[in-house]
């Protein structure tokens, strides 16, 4: 019985393991009509877009090189909209996305806001989660 016991607890160990391990193993990006929206993939790279931008806003793994970026699977994502005013983050909607209007986002939105992209799965790491809105 003891080692039946050991035995669990070992394959409990590594599945756990092997779970926190694969966290955040994938890189995403957000995209506004394909085009990524940060101006690096680097930690120094910024996420800004004007009120008026207008197109479709996915959060995709993608094809990342120095020449280009490549949009590959759309991911689902919520979106919550920092003020900039107080920091406060609000949720801009309920609904879970795969795409989104970014003027039906903007609408709410003033200059000096972010749009904060939120992924629902721990699998992916969005380390360019905050839109500057101009």
């Amino acid at each position: 019985m003891k080692k039946a016991n050991v035995l669990v607890i070992f394959f409990l160990t590594v599945a756990v393991s092997a779970i926190a391990q694969s966290e955040f193993s994938n890189c995403a990006a957000a995209f506004l009509g394909g085009k990524i929206v940060v101006d690096k993939y680097t930690p120094e790279g910024k996420c800004v877009l004007s009120q008026k931008a207008t197109g479709e806003l996915t959060v995709c793994t993608a094809d990342l090189s120095p020449e280009r970026s490549v949009p590959k699977d759309k991911l689902e994502f919520k979106v919550a909209i920092r003020d900039k005013n107080t920091g406060t983050l609000t949720m801009y909607s309920g609904e879970t996305f795969v795409k989104a209007d970014i003027q039906d986002i903007m609408a709410k939105c003033a200059p000096g806001d972010h749009i904060v992209l939120i992924t629902m799965a721990r699998e992916y790491a969005l380390p360019h989660n905050e839109i500057l809105v101009n």
